[in-house]
């Protein structure tokens, strides 16, 4: 299924039948990505009375119960209400979900005891191009990334200064191999969200964050249609699947 589209003064085409997944699955247990010290994502069946949800155990149907947080457990969209004292929700700020997006790969540097993205990486990765969303992958890039439990690990992170000129190129929808933009314990102060969304100054409602995704290494770093789909959910933010389609 090839579809055309003009953006911006140009043509693109796009073959629609083969997505390209660059969400986490999300799965019971602790084989799953972990941030935050969040407890493990739980799936179960539902019990009421004589009803089970499983059919292994009888049931007539499976129904099961989720439980899980959707900042630490695995892919999620954030909006600016996830910092800001306003009751802003995912469903309300992200209206469009196809965009033009630039996929970069960086090697966080090491600065005293932190690994950082810095700003003139992202500059150097990006040139003049100045893409609707931004893809960062960090290197190394190891697939145990999928089963990583970053809790007490101090990640890499984005420096605030990186996510400022982000911000002054354009780019309105933000994805990231991390569990946080910011540095794992930063005082609460939470500065490339801050920077990012221009809050408190001039918030950026349409404007996203996404975390914890992950592009294996057969993904190139190029420019991509992305389709950013999350759940119908009144929240600060929602599991999400973020999907590629090559440009040809």
């Amino acid at each position: 299924m090839i579809a055309e589209f003009h953006h911006s003064g140009h043509t693109f085409r796009a073959d629609l039948s083969k997505p390209i997944d660059i969400s986490m699955p999300l799965r019971a247990g602790e084989k799953n990505v972990n941030a935050f010290y969040l407890p493990s994502v739980i799936i179960e069946p539902f019990k009421s009375g004589d009803f089970v949800g499983s059919v292994e155990k009888g049931g007539p149907c499976n129904v099961n119960v989720l439980q899980m947080n959707i900042h630490g457990n695995g892919t999620h969209t954030e909006c600016v209400g996830h910092i800001s004292k306003e009751k802003y929700n995912i469903h309300d700020c992200l209206k469009e979900f196809f965009f033009i997006a630039e996929l970069i790969s960086i090697q966080p540097r090491s600065i005293f005891n932190d690994l950082i993205i810095m700003p003139e990486q992202i500059s150097h990765a990006l040139g003049e191009a100045k893409p609707e969303a931004l893809i960062i992958r960090t290197r190394p890039n190891p697939e145990h990334k999928l089963e990583k439990n970053y809790s007490g690990t101090n990640p890499p992170y984005l420096h605030h200064e990186a996510s400022k000129m982000i911000r002054e190129k354009g780019v309105k929808h933000l994805l990231i191999d991390l569990p946080s933009v910011d540095k794992e314990e930063d005082g609460g102060k939470l500065l490339s969200h801050h920077e990012f969304w221009n809050y408190p100054l001039s918030p950026r409602l349409d404007a996203t964050i996404t975390e914890l995704i992950y592009a294996n290494d057969s993904i190139h770093d190029a420019k991509y249609l992305l389709n950013l789909q999350i759940c119908s959910l009144i929240n600060d933010a929602s599991p999400s699947k973020p999907l590629l389609f090559k440009l040809i």
